[in-house]
């Protein structure tokens, strides 16, 4: 009973602790960039204690996501003249991701994922702080391991595929006052928006390789939206060829992999090591639309260092994301109009989650011996897929 409420201890102030770092990031925001990521994603190193998820076991997590973008690049070229002129647009993101896995049977599992977004989004050269807060879109995924985990502890392959529900609102608007004294009612940039107003099919995987002492990983998720025009109009102007008076509904991907080490001195401590690599296309994969309306495609490259602790079912991970390659690419409209927008980026990322199970009965008798390397068959494997984009707009560029 005393390690019981040790444990539920441990797991509240974890909690609380991820609790309070987003309340108090929750203050105004000044801005971000153009593409929209919407995901914290998930750090594919080994649990050093666990493994695969048992039937009838839960595993709960909670992520937070932070980034601050200014940096405008068009194509891959950065736009320096914007900060030296005091132009540029500054977004800041903040995004929590709420989610619940239950595994049915030890190959397959269902996920449910709730983001909380707070953000902000200010111009340099102007007073108005444009700001947005709320529940994104809504994702259920159904995974399951290709391989029977039983018989399979040093290396796996996870798919995912599910849907996403617009729960978020797509057309969040402040009250500001103008130079002239004079409040308008204007409808925030879809950068800071909440959710995009569609739904969506995600699809994602996982994989690992137990190799010497290490684990390799390969994580990915790909959102594909079933719609193409969320039809809240941002701009006067209206334009019957692009329709970038209006939003579109955007595809998004996250793909991130690398090598996870164990620290031997520290049992349940790894530390891991790879690249990231997360954007919107120009073009959505489901053939919905023509992919008009207003949208910044573009994708951002990082190194994405990281540790995690790993301690009876409870997982601590933090990672930071250094960018390294940014790309605004041209949208359908650009390349009907022969224009090429701008985006702002993001230096870093930063990322933390913490986990933890309940309920289940491992049939292992005895805990792995190495993160990497499972004593007597045990099981050592990511936990989860990672977490689908959802509706939590945590955009790479503005």
């Amino acid at each position: 009973m005393g390690s019981i409420l040790r444990n539920l201890k441990y797991r509240l102030a974890a909690c609380g602790l991820l609790t309070l770092v987003s309340l108090l990031a929750i203050a105004p925001a000044y801005g971000q960039g153009c593409i929209v990521a919407r995901s914290n994603g998930e750090q594919g190193g080994p649990e050093s204690e666990g493994g695969y998820l048992a039937p009838n076991e839960w595993n709960f997590d909670i992520g937070y996501r932070h980034q601050f973008s200014y940096i405008h690049f068009v194509g891959a070229t950065e736009q320096n003249y914007r900060v030296q002129e005091g132009t540029q647009v500054e977004n800041k993101i903040n995004l929590e991701n709420l989610t619940a896995t239950y595994q049915l049977s030890p190959r397959f599992s269902l996920t449910a994922d709730i983001p909380l977004l707070t953000a902000s989004r200010h111009s340099n050269n102007s007073s108005i702080v444009y700001t947005s807060a709320g529940i994104g879109d809504t994702s259920f995924v159904a995974s399951g391991w290709i391989w029977n985990p039983k018989r399979h502890s040093r290396g796996n392959i996870q798919l995912g595929v599910g849907f996403l529900a617009p729960t978020g609102k797509d057309n969040v608007a402040n009250v500001v006052e103008g130079s002239n004294g004079q409040t308008t009612t204007t409808i925030v940039d879809y950068s800071v928006q909440p959710g995009q107003g569609g739904w969506g099919v995600p699809l994602q995987w996982s994989a690992y390789r137990n190799a010497l002492n290490s684990q390799l990983y390969f994580n990915g998720s790909y959102l594909g939206m079933l719609e193409d025009i969320n039809g809240v109009q941002t701009s006067t102007k209206l334009n019957p060829v692009t329709l970038t008076q209006y939003n579109a509904i955007m595809d998004q991907y996250l793909l991130e992999g690398g090598v996870a080490h164990p620290i031997s001195r520290i049992r349940g401590l790894t530390v891991t090591f790879g690249p990231r690599m997360e954007g919107v296309p120009a073009r959505n994969l489901f053939p919905v639309g023509k992919d008009l309306g207003f949208r910044r495609p573009g994708f951002a490259v990082s190194a994405e260092p990281g540790i995690q602790y790993a301690r009876h079912g409870n997982v601590l991970t933090l990672t930071i994301a250094r960018a390294i390659y940014r790309d605004r690419t041209r949208s359908v409209p650009d390349d009907l109009t022969g224009g090429h927008g701008d985006a702002a980026f993001a230096n870093w990322v930063w990322l933390a989650s913490y986990s933890f199970r309940a309920g289940g009965k491992h049939e292992e008798s005895e805990p792995a011996a190495h993160p990497a390397m499972p004593a007597h068959g045990g099981s050592t494997a990511p936990t989860t897929a990672p977490a689908a984009p959802s509706g939590g707009s945590s955009n790479l560029c503005q």
